[in-house]
């Protein structure tokens, strides 16, 4: 006759067990809280963990899109000699395999001043044709329209500066380059007053508040360099596979030249959001780190409590794993309800965190993100599904072993001790 065996794992008596030591009792009091105290630890420590890498991966996103729609993935320069031959160079470029634009471009710096304010500007001179394929530009005009820009003498300047200095649309303003006519005195400022064509608003404060456009003849003629221009700026299909043409645009430029592409350009800024990327997740994991340790207190004073409780089951029949599995469900039960409601939580505050932020700007009465020190007009956030998946995994692993020493403690009691001293 074969001796009989233990229940099954997961039994329901073992689930019920489990659901009636996590609700609270008098007695129990303090251990429910310290079990209240580690769910929501867990519960916001995912939540906060989700908001915070969304945020980053949408401000990363964000200031990429606009610095890499403005600003061309590579900029050409010239060696050797000056870029008179910029036509043929651009046409060469513009025909290669995944180039979507080669830009020849006039750059310098002026003073942009009208009847009621003055501030430093960064001129660019491009062909009316190029300055269209910019979509950041010619998708987001809030005044004005970019037609017959090489035509006239017109510019497109950003709302923010337009705001800086009182001035829309058909209003002139007036550029002061410290380079302009040379003469036997020695060189003179050049002063001269320009209608503004359009107004645009990329949603980058230092874009909208800096850049001023103008046709690249006019560039050329304002800042003495006839014949000739600055650079090139190439843009690509992918601006992650630049390095792929590097030599592709060197083999189709015919001529010297040097390259910088946007990787190089911008290393110090997105090296540095990388790191504070990684510095926040480290920091934020702690508080999920400290509700599993809170777990673990919880369980463990549980099993003290419930010592004459086990010692009871042990001698009507219930097996060491069966006593392990109870107080296994219990400290899982915490871990998973509060990675799942934290996980839920982050979704919504990720989906409606731009009203969120309006909300407590308004609730505050201050203006909360300015754009002066996040350069970027709302606040974005995009989930990463791989990221958000290993936050939830995370939490989950952190939960179940928080679980496993309480549990193994309470398998391992022996029913004789405990009942003894009862």
């Amino acid at each position: 006759m074969n001796e009989p065996t233990g229940t099954r794992a997961f039994a329901p008596f073992e689930w019920m067990l489990s659901l009636r030591y996590l609700r609270a009792r008098r007695k129990e009091g303090f251990i429910s809280i310290i079990a209240g105290i580690s769910f929501l630890g867990i519960m916001l420590g995912v939540a906060t963990l989700i908001i915070v890498m969304a945020v980053m991966n949408g401000f990363r996103k964000e200031l990429l899109d606009k610095i890499l729609g403005l600003n061309g993935h590579l900029l050409i320069q010239p060696l050797e000699s000056p870029l008179t031959d910029w036509q043929a160079v651009a046409e060469r470029i513009s025909g290669i395999r995944g180039v979507r634009l080669a830009a020849p471009i006039v750059e310098g710096q002026a003073l942009a001043s009208s009847p009621f304010h003055a501030t430093g500007v960064l001129v660019r001179g491009i062909r009316s044709a190029d300055l269209s394929k910019l979509t950041s530009i010619a998708n987001n005009l809030r005044q004005g329209t970019l037609e017959g820009f090489d035509e006239g003498q017109g510019i497109a300047i950003g709302k923010r500066l337009a705001d800086q200095l009182s001035l829309r649309a058909g209003d002139n303003l007036t550029l002061v380059s410290p380079r302009g006519a040379v003469t036997p005195m020695g060189t003179t400022p050049r002063i001269k007053a320009y209608k503004i064509a359009a107004v645009f608003e990329i949603g980058m404060s230092e874009y909208d508040s800096a850049f001023v456009f103008m046709p690249l003849i006019e560039a050329q003629a304002y800042f003495n360099r006839s014949g000739d221009v600055t650079a090139i700026e190439v843009y690509t299909d992918n601006p992650d596979r630049i390095q792929d043409f590097r030599k592709l645009i060197a083999d189709g430029a015919q001529r010297p030249i040097f390259m910088v592409d946007w990787r190089q350009r911008n290393a110090t800024f997105f090296n540095a959001l990388q790191v504070e990327r990684n510095v926040m997740f480290l920091i934020l994991t702690l508080i999920v780190l400290v509700a599993a340790l809170n777990i673990i207190s919880g369980l463990i004073m549980l099993v003290k409590d419930k010592g004459r409780d086990i010692a009871i089951l042990r001698t009507m029949g219930a097996t060491q794993g069966a006593i392990m599995r109870v107080f296994l469900i219990t400290g899982a039960a915490i871990g998973v309800v509060g990675t799942i409601l934290g996980f839920v939580v982050g979704v919504v505050v990720c989906s409606n965190i731009e009203s969120i932020r309006r909300f407590l700007s308004w609730l505050t009465s201050t203006e909360l993100f300015s754009p002066e020190l996040y350069f970027l007009s709302r606040l974005p956030a995009q989930m990463d599904t791989g990221e958000t998946t290993a936050v939830v995994l995370m939490a989950l692993s952190l939960s179940l072993l928080a679980t496993l020493y309480p549990s193994w403690r309470a398998a391992r009691l022996d029913p004789v001790e405990a009942l003894r001293y009862e």
